[in-house]
């Protein structure tokens, strides 16, 4: 496979890179803010994580096959556009996503979940390169991988920030169930989807909503994503990694009845696949208030 690769390939949204025998990076470039739109997820981001991991399970099985115990390392870094500092990705691209008029019933269960599931059971480790604000439906793309580095906003301000409750925004099951599974304190739950409280970077290292903060641009949080990377490359060498955040178990030939059969029992994060699969219209404020009104 020759990189980069650029996807799509006509006027491309992500680039693949793989700087490392053990290390591939995406960056995220839909303009300088990288916001999240069906086109960056199906046709950029989707694909790019197929390329990685059909490149990473080739090598593992090379290893394997040369009783190579040292060979299949991996592990994934996603940044956002790495010509600017500025941002990570400043959330859904509402602007194009409000112009499809099924958005409210497609968008979470057929493009946003779908990411989420491939993501949170990806099996080799994944890190968010932070490198500026990170917003709503991007934090939650940054809480889908294993680890996050944040710049410290020693250049300019940075946020972590779900702020739709100052939209008047309801947030898909996918995304409650996310936050619970991530974040394990119940008073971070409230500034998080109650108040929409702006983290700075070190409010969020303290909140552990990351793993480290980093003095430097957007090279530099790289740099320390991809230290991360080498110290749990070496994880998946044995293939369980994946394995170990979504176990499927057969018991007499049946599974459950989901969405996806495949995603039958799962562990780690069973309860995130599990919302994710039910997502259907989200709660927003007039169809609440209307219900509300007949009610009353």
């Amino acid at each position: 496979m020759s990189y980069p690769l650029r996807f799509p390939t006509e006027k491309p949204l992500v680039t693949l890179t793989h700087p490392t025998a053990s290390i591939w990076i995406i960056e995220l470039h839909n303009g300088p803010d990288s916001r999240l739109s069906t086109a960056l997820i199906n046709d950029g981001l989707q694909p790019a994580l197929d390329a990685v991991e059909r490149d990473w399970r080739n090598g593992w099985r090379a290893a394997r096959a040369a009783k190579n115990k040292t060979g299949g390392k991996g592990a994934l870094i996603i940044v956002g556009n790495r010509g600017q500092d500025k941002f990570f990705s400043n959330g859904l691209d509402f602007d194009s996503l409000s112009k499809d008029p099924h958005y409210s019933l497609n968008f979470f269960p057929h493009v946003y979940n779908p990411l989420m599931r491939r993501l949170i059971t990806f099996p080799i480790p994944t890190i968010a390169a932070i490198n500026g604000h990170c917003f709503a439906g991007a934090m939650m793309l940054s809480l889908c991988c294993d680890y996050r580095v944040i710049t410290d906003g020693g250049k300019r301000n940075v946020w972590m920030c779900m702020n739709e409750i100052h939209l008047g925004a309801g947030f898909p099951q996918s995304f409650t169930s996310l936050i619970r599974a991530k974040i394990p304190d119940a008073r971070t739950h409230r500034k998080v989807i109650l108040e929409g409280h702006r983290f700075s970077p070190s409010e969020a290292l303290e909140a552990g909503l990351v793993d480290h903060t980093v003095n430097g641009d957007t090279e530099a949080v790289i740099a320390k994503a991809q230290q991360v990377a080498d110290t749990v490359s070496s994880l998946c060498i044995p293939g369980s990694w994946g394995i170990s955040k979504v176990r499927v178990t057969i018991a007499c030939g049946a599974v459950d009845k989901l969405a996806d059969p495949s995603l039958a029992q799962r562990e780690l994060y069973r309860d995130v696949i599990e919302a994710s699969t039910k997502d259907t219209v989200i709660a927003n404020v007039p169809a609440d208030d209307a219900v509300a009104k007949a009610k009353l």
